[in-house]
């Protein structure tokens, strides 16, 4: 148990690093959190570059010091080391695959998309090409929740009766660009597991902290 209690979590309000509380959080592993400004991963001083050289969040130091980024990496670490925890489906249990094609979809399909709308600058110069940019991965980003909206069996969580890490994924990323209200209007599935989730008790002063704003 005290080895468990020296995990830290690097991470910025409002970002991917809530779903990394939440997990921690239902998952009852202790840690500790070491939040940074919006824009202090990029400045050349800045310590977070040595944490994780991609300069993104979220990352968690371990035990051992070692450092795990990634927050869907950092998921299954949280299933591998709390066995039984149920939001992350065991190996033997029939919604695995499901859970790993879906979890890693959101993060290698969708996720990605708000690197490119929040830092065109990264991949574009000119203002013209960057609202280009912008625009198209706005579209992008609402077709493939579309997608994922006319995928899923949802009754009520997204992968059925479960609750699982990918409800946890949808309250937070729902909660971006372009917003809740658009959820309900074009995603009401997507809305409603993410609804689910936001009812949690436990959850409730991390959704607080970083959305309340």
């Amino acid at each position: 148990m005290h080895e468990r209690s020296t995990i830290t979590l690097y991470g910025a309000l409002g970002g991917g690093s809530a779903i990394v509380e939440a997990l921690l959080t239902l998952a009852q592993i202790p840690y500790h959190t070491e939040f940074l400004e919006w824009g202090e991963f990029d400045a050349p001083d800045s310590h977070y570059g040595k944490i994780n050289p991609l300069r993104e969040i979220p990352a968690i130091r371990l035990p051992d010091g070692s450092i795990l980024t990634e927050s869907a990496a950092i998921c299954l670490w949280v299933g591998d080391t709390m066995k039984g925890f149920p939001l992350v489906p065991a190996q033997d249990d029939p919604m695995r695959p499901q859970f790993l094609r879906w979890l890693v979809w959101l993060v290698a399909s969708i996720y990605p998309t708000f690197t490119y709308s929040d830092h065109p600058e990264r991949f574009v110069s000119g203002e013209e090409a960057k609202n280009a940019l912008f625009a198209s991965v706005q579209m992008r980003r609402e077709k493939l929740w579309r997608q994922m909206e006319n995928s899923l069996p949802f009754g009520p969580y997204a992968l059925g009766n479960q609750l699982t890490a990918i409800d946890i994924y949808l309250s937070v990323m729902t909660r971006w660009r372009p917003r809740r209200a658009w959820f309900k209007e074009h995603c009401p599935k997507l809305f409603q597991a993410a609804s689910y989730v936001d009812d949690i008790p436990a959850l409730a002063p991390i959704w607080r902290a970083n959305f309340s704003s």
